[in-house]
This record gives structure tokens, C-alpha cells and sequence, in this order.
């Protein structure tokens, strides 16, 4: 499945490496695609949006509802 997560303070590439990292620290597999211009966050993993979301909050990142 497709996650599709709109989440603010993403502004480089440390942020994507932090939010990768804590997706697939969840699910080694998943895809993830950080889009900084669009502070969205794609990822193509069997956890539901629920896990995923938790997982970039943990970063220290806001997750829109």
C-alpha cells in the first residue's frame, strides 16, 4: 500500500534521511519519497498510515491531519 503524508518542517536533506530512516526502521523494505517542495512524504510499505505517521512524528515532525 500507498502512504501519502502532508508534513511540515521537512526543508533538507537531513530531513529526508531522518524521515527515510524512521520509516524503514519500522519496515526495512518500504519506499520512501520525500518531496521537500511539497513537504509530502510518500511510502510504499505494508504498515498502515497510523504506523507511518507515528514513525515521523517520532522525528520530531508534524504530521497534517
Amino acid at each position: 500500500m500507498t502512504v501519502e503524508l502532508k508534513v511540515a518542517g521537512l526543508t533538507c536533506g537531513h530531513c529526508v534521511r531522518a524521515v527515510t530512516e524512521a520509516i524503514r526502521a519500522k519496515d526495512p523494505v518500504a519506499q520512501v519519497e520525500v518531496l521537500l517542495d511539497r513537504g509530502v512524504v510518500r511510502a510504499r510499505t505494508t504498515l498502515p498510515a497510523a504506523a507511518v505517521a507515528a514513525a515521523v512524528t517520532a522525528e520530531g515532525y508534524s504530521v497534517a491531519p
